[in-house]
């Protein structure tokens, strides 16, 4: 296995790792099979979150058996305070059963706004910093959709790793890229598969792992067959064909015009819709088939796609020119669909 190092945190990881989101549709057997899978395979990076039901949990579950000290463990928590932050570094410790994670991370900081809560007197990262002096943390890391909140922060943040989008249709992360890798910053990659909107696993994991500034990516996995054919890519050269050249071109130019790279400039809508996060939501419903969680969430934002008034504002923002109207109907679409079904 090729590893790679997570910035200056001093862990050694492969370039692919495990996403722990869609394990949450699996049983504990079948979470077990897939851990035994990582470790055979060479493969020792595992992403979760507290948000991610019962996935914690079964990974710790099936941890016990292969041995803990075999993987490098980071989730994640929303938290913003420093009580919830402490009390969600805690229950991760629980679940995960171990004495130690290797990475926790703020999870899904949207803006400056939010940035300075979480680092605010009592906000989420003096938990963080006091959980990392007592020993039950190894490093601290932020995960975000915005490169241009990152882009704010980058240069003067404390967090040792930034966990963003990248594949081949999602590249607006290249630049803050580079400046982590100056910084010693490690980069994990989610969205490697742009949510289940890229067929070809093998070809995108291939375009991320060619940019040498990445430190890892995190699909998501819930079958053997997955770890094997990602740990596969892990081992390969990284070179291109023409014909693979030409495929990235034509996943671009499919998707390009009805894909949301989750940029933000679309905002804020008059409605005060958060339209990045109704796509991100939809994607989970439909490419990731975990209806109950992504209804769950769905219903829970403040603001749902069905307020919109079509007055057309975020499509004259869009940098790619999206339907963004039609598209926020087909979340709407989509999200009475499941409940009916349900």
């Amino acid at each position: 296995m090729n590893y790679r190092e997570l910035g200056l945190t001093g862990l050694k990881i492969a370039p692919v790792g495990f996403g722990g989101i869609p394990i949450q549709r699996l049983d504990q057997e079948n979470v077990n099979l897939l851990i035994e899978k990582l470790y055979s395979e060479g493969l020792n990076f595992i992403d979760t979150a507290r948000g991610y039901t019962t996935s914690e949990e079964m990974i710790g579950n099936a941890m016990v058996p292969v041995g803990r000290e075999h993987f490098v463990i980071a989730t994640k928590s929303m938290a913003r305070t420093y009580e919830d932050m402490r009390a969600d570094i805690e229950k991760s410790l629980s679940n995960l059963k171990v004495d130690v994670i290797d990475l926790y991370q703020c999870h899904n900081v949207k803006d400056i706004e939010q940035y300075a809560l979480v680092m605010s007197e009592n906000g989420a990262y003096k938990a963080l910093l006091e959980a990392k002096a007592d020993g039950k943390i190894r490093h601290i890391g932020i995960t975000a959709h915005s490169a241009d909140f990152i882009n704010q922060i980058i240069q003067e943040m404390p967090f040792e790793t930034i966990q963003f989008p990248y594949n081949i249709v999602e590249r607006h992360g290249e630049s803050l890229f580079k400046v982590a890798a100056q910084r010693g910053i490690g980069v994990i990659v989610m969205k490697p598969l742009a949510g289940g909107a890229i067929q070809n696993g093998t070809l995108s994991l291939k375009f991320i792992l060619s940019n040498h500034d990445v430190s890892v990516a995190i699909p998501g996995m819930d079958h053997v067959d997955q770890v094997a054919e990602n740990a596969a890519v892990a081992n390969m050269k990284i070179d291109f064909s023409k014909e693979e050249i030409l495929e990235m071109n034509e996943i671009v130019a499919a998707l390009g015009e009805a894909f949301c790279r989750r940029c933000g400039y679309c905002l804020p809508c008059p409605q005060g819709i958060d339209i990045p996060t109704q796509f991100l939501m939809e994607g989970y419903l439909t490419r990731y088939h975990l209806a109950e969680w992504a209804v769950t969430r769905y219903e829970g934002l403040a603001v749902k796609a069905d307020a919109c008034v079509s007055c057309g504002s975020c499509e004259t923002k869009c940098p790619y020119n999206l339907p963004i109207v039609h598209m926020l109907k087909n979340v709407v679409h989509q999200f009475d669909l499941a409940k009916s079904i349900k």
